[in-house]
């Protein structure tokens, strides 16, 4: 059996090497890419790599090129599967191009953020990827900008001159509200999630959309569900105390509030679609499952996740160019809590 601890760093660089039958000074060029080397000579010291069981010393590594080849996330909600299906999509992507994950929950808290962001700053991270939390724009995005650490934003857009990739909020949302319009709603509210994040603002921007659009007057409100399922209940059960004036369809603006709505439908004894119809945007893994089953918007967090991934590895490794800012596609599911019989 080989005695990987012999000569430290070093002398396991050198099986690599001898595995390889290339010099020391190639296998650093690999590990460091410090200089190109061909693709045929770089394979071999890979699978070289593997053969010997060779871990990369990531301190040393760090030492000679100034990179931790380590990725920080600072993103929100982390129980909400949303979000968790999000960290995984970035988490698989990140490994595949060589990099390590470091994150954090920022709980939509200014202070937190400011907090975690310093945190991720102090590993010597290589770039982050972060949901910014309210007012972050203003506060400490700039900070990151100006510390010339490369960022990605995901998830939410800002006004700042970074890479962005989110979702298409507006016009899902206009869709869903449509769809009850059309089957003849005239009072909805819109359960909306947390003020002063690009997402809460732009899904109600498609909320009104369809409202002003429609061939007929439709009453509206909108109650602050704060983007968590205990706030929507909350906001529903004081909504519908007056059961003698109450909408007759609910278009509920992320998955975590979608369940806190069913709950208080379901406490005041309102069926789902009889009595009230439900939309919403986000799907997850149950919305099928439930009966009735839920009409919803899809987010592609796959490719939300490797889109941010690509596009803050290639700045770390030197892409120039243009800011990009992307939005990824969404998938409507039409089901049947909308009170359609599909």
């Amino acid at each position: 059996m080989r005695n990987f601890n012999a000569g430290g760093l070093l002398g396991k660089m050198a099986d690599v090497a001898r595995e390889a039958g290339v010099s020391i000074t190639t296998v650093s060029h690999v590990l460091n890419e410090t200089r190109t080397v061909s693709p045929s000579t770089r394979q071999r010291v890979l699978t070289a790599m593997d053969t010997t069981h060779f871990r990369r010393n990531a301190l040393a590594t760090a030492l000679v090129t100034s990179r931790t080849h380590s990725i920080g996330l600072s993103i929100s909600a982390l129980r909400n599967p949303y979000f968790a299906n999000l960290v995984h999509s970035i988490e698989k992507r990140a490994s595949t191009r060589g990099y390590s994950l470091v994150m954090g929950d920022s709980h939509d808290d200014e202070q937190c953020e400011e907090a975690l962001l310093g945190t991720l700053l102090d590993r010597q991270v290589d770039g982050m990827i972060i949901a910014p939390a309210p007012n972050s724009e203003s506060s400490n995005l700039p900070h990151v900008i100006n510390d010339g650490t490369p960022m990605v934003l995901i998830d939410r857009h800002a006004d700042v001159d970074c890479d962005q990739v989110a979702p298409d909020n507006v016009e899902p949302t206009r869709l869903i509200t449509s769809h009850l319009i059309d089957l003849g709603h005239t009072y909805i509210a819109a359960v909306t999630g947390l003020p002063g994040i690009q997402s809460t603002i732009e899904r109600v921007q498609g909320f009104e959309s369809a409202i002003s659009n429609a061939d007929f007057p439709v009453k509206t409100t909108m109650i602050e569900g704060n983007s968590k399922a205990k706030g929507a209940y909350r906001a529903v059960r004081e909504l519908f105390h007056d059961m003698e004036s109450r909408p007759t369809a609910l278009v509920v603006l992320n998955n975590a509030m979608t369940i806190g709505c069913m709950h208080a439908l379901r406490d005041l004894g309102l069926k789902v679609p009889n009595e009230v119809a439900l939309v919403c945007y986000d799907d997850f893994e149950w919305a099928d499952v439930f009966e009735p089953r839920l009409t919803a918007i899809e987010q592609d967090v796959k490719s939300m996740g490797r889109v941010a991934v690509d596009l803050l590895i290639d700045r770390i490794e030197g892409s120039e160019g243009p800011r990009q800012v992307l939005r990824t596609h969404t998938i409507y599911h039409h089901r049947n809590s909308c009170g359609c019989t599909n």
